[in-house]
C-alpha cells in the first residue's frame, strides 16, 4: 500500500484507525496482533484513508484562511467551560445513571473529551464555539462511558437511549470539528 502509517500498541481489543490533521495514518492495535493483519486492515480501509487524508488536505487549506485564537481568547473560552460544562454533567448524570469523579477543561488539539476509568471526565474548551446540543452530545457520551469504556452497541444503546438526537450533532462535530481545531493558538 503506498500510504505509510504508524502503528502504536497498547491493551486494547481491536484494531482502529485514524487520519490526524497532516493526513498520516495512525493505527491503533492489540499488542498482540500480528503486522500482517495489521496491513490487511489498512488494506481493506483504503479508500476510508484517502478520503480522510483529502479532508485533512482541504482543512489544512482552510487553516490559512481562519482566524486562530488568541491565548486570551483561549482562556476566556477555557472560563466559561468551566461555568458551563460541570453544570450540563450534572444534568445528564442522573438520565444515564451514573457518577463521576473530577471533571476538567483542557486546550486539546484532537479530543473533545474523554473517561478514565476512574471516572474523571475531560473536555475540550473548543466545545465552547459549537452549539450547545454538540455540547450535551459529547457529555453524554462520556458519561455513557462510566457503564461501558469501548463503542459496543450496548453503549450507543445508552448513549441514543439519553440523547436521541445523538448522530446529527456528531456529524456537526465530524463536519466542523476540524475547522474549530485549528483555530487552536500555535
Amino acid at each position: 500500500m503506498e500510504e505509510d502509517f504508524r502503528v502504536i500498541r497498547s491493551d486494547r481489543r481491536t484494531i482502529g484507525l485514524e487520519v490526524d490533521r497532516t493526513g498520516r495514518v495512525v493505527v491503533r492495535a492489540p499488542r498482540f496482533a500480528r503486522d500482517r493483519d495489521i496491513e490487511r486492515f489498512v488494506e481493506a480501509h483504503r479508500d476510508w484513508i484517502r478520503k480522510q487524508q483529502e479532508k485533512a488536505r482541504a482543512q489544512a487549506a482552510r487553516a490559512g484562511e481562519l482566524k486562530k485564537l488568541t491565548w486570551e481568547e483561549l482562556e476566556a473560552l477555557a472560563d466559561r467551560a468551566l461555568k458551563v460544562v460541570p453544570e450540563r454533567v450534572r444534568h445528564y448524570a442522573p438520565l444515564v445513571g451514573v457518577t463521576y469523579g473530577r471533571v476538567t477543561i483542557r486546550n486539546q488539539k484532537t479530543k473533545w473529551g474523554s473517561c478514565s476509568r476512574q471516572g474523571n471526565l475531560n473536555f475540550n474548551c473548543l466545545l465552547m464555539l459549537a452549539p450547545p446540543e454538540v455540547l450535551d452530545s459529547v457529555v453524554v457520551h462520556e458519561l455513557c462511558h462510566r457503564l461501558e469504556m469501548n463503542h459496543s452497541e450496548r453503549f450507543y444503546r445508552e448513549v441514543y437511549r439519553v440523547f436521541p438526537a445523538y448522530d446529527r450533532w456528531n456529524r456537526w462535530l465530524k463536519e466542523n470539528g476540524g475547522t474549530l481545531m485549528l483555530r487552536m493558538p500555535e
